[in-house]
Formats: C-alpha cells, structure tokens, sequence
C-alpha cells in the first residue's frame, strides 16, 4: 500500500513537472513583459481600492469595517498556512531554485528565483482566498467569475516566471478556498450574536448590490493597460 502511495506521488510529480516545462515554454517578449508586471504586489491595488468601494458604498461603515476585518483574516490565514505551515513540512523546492536539478530547464526572467521553497504557492493561495471571500460575502455571480478569472491569471503567472509547479498553484487554491470556508463560518456565527449585529447595524446584502461592475471594469482596465505597456516596451 505504502509503495502505491509513493509510486502514484511521483506520477503525480512526473505529470506536474512535465505540465510545467509546457507551460512555462510558452514564452514571447509581450508574454515576459505582461506576466511580470501581473505577478507584481502593487499592480492590483487599483482593484483592491475598487472592491473597497463596493463594500462602502453597498454597508455602513461598521458593515465595511468588519468585511475588511474577514478579508484580511482570509488572507492572512492563506498565507501563513502555506509559508510558516506547509512549505517548512513539505519541502518542495521551487523550480527556479538553483539546487533543483529541473531549474536549468526553467525560463525565469530579470534573475528573480524566489524563495526556496514554493509548495503551496502564496500568491495563489492569497488571490483565490480572496476571490473565495467575496464570492461567499457578497454572492454576485458576474463578480465571482471575474475574480476567479483574476485569480486564475494571477496565479498562471507564477508558472510563466517559473517560479511554481502548476501542483503549488492548485494546492495554493485549496489552501485560499479552506481559508475564506472558515473565516465565512465564523463570521456567520459572529452575526448570531444578536449585539454585535445591532453594533454593526448589519443587514443581509441585497440580491443585486450597487457598483459591483466597477472592480469588473477596473481589473479589465489594468489588464489592458498591462498589454498596453508590454508592448510598447518592446519598440
């Protein structure tokens, strides 16, 4: 049984380094200079501010306040459960590591490695955890899908820069989506509380909430400005 486990692991390994030689071939200098400037901490901000806008404008202050107070929760347990849990557990070298015998075969760019190990992915686990979030607090379609999308591409890059396996990606995901359940569970037993709910003056959202189309039409913008950028950069 044991020899089976260990046999099917290093299929499964085989599978998720061959997917990443695919993936991360795949490379032009529209495609380097797009997917760094995605996979950067600052580049969504525009969309983070506009998400914030939604929550203000649909909630009162204390509402919007304790969404922000879950959200940050959820990231911040996705993180840390895959950086200061699992990564010092599991052990997974990153490909780009220099001591990962595959890392020769990896296209990087500007020399960024990263750390040294990448299982799960952070970057996944923290933009999934926070797509999960708002589809489950806000639950409106159009925007689930349009978060899951960004999150999907915010995560494809980390494989582009060959700094993940697509194995990291899919456990960071997992990792966001536990994250955003439990941190949901407990900020529905929170509004059981009837004196918290009178504090916060809270009220179930609407079916169709005010303004969601704004953070759809802010991610869109940057991602065009984005390709705007990568190509004008290469003239």
């Amino acid at each position: 049984m044991i020899n089976q486990i260990q046999l099917m692991l290093e299929t499964l390994q085989q599978l998720d380094q061959q997917l990443l030689l695919i993936l991360n071939g795949l490379h032009t200098p529209f495609w380097d200079n797009f997917m760094w400037i995605v996979s950067a901490k600052l580049t969504w901000s525009p969309l983070y501010a506009a998400l914030l806008f939604v929550l203000y404008r649909n909630f009162n202050i204390r509402a919007t306040l304790f969404f922000l107070i879950v959200i940050v929760l959820t990231i911040v347990y996705a993180d840390q459960i895959c950086a200061s849990v699992i990564r010092p557990f599991a052990e997974r070298m990153r490909p780009s590591n220099p001591n990962n015998p595959l890392s020769e075969f990896v296209h990087i760019l500007n020399g960024k490695r990263g750390g040294r190990y990448g299982f799960p992915s952070c970057h996944a686990s923290n933009s999934f955890g926070l797509a999960f979030i708002i589809m489950l607090l806000l639950k409106q379609k159009t925007l689930t899908v349009f978060m899951l999308c960004w999150a999907a591409l915010n995560s494809y890059s980390r494989i582009y820069l060959g700094v993940h396996y697509p194995g990291d990606l899919l456990a960071g995901m997992l990792v966001g989506l536990s994250g955003a359940l439990l941190v949901y569970y407990l900020f529905r037993y929170c509004l059981r509380q009837r004196k918290l709910t009178e504090l916060l003056q809270y009220n179930e959202p609407e079916k169709i909430l005010k303004y969601t189309y704004i953070p759809i039409y802010t991610g869109i913008a940057t991602t065009g400005i984005i390709a705007v950028y990568s190509a004008i950069t290469l003239f």
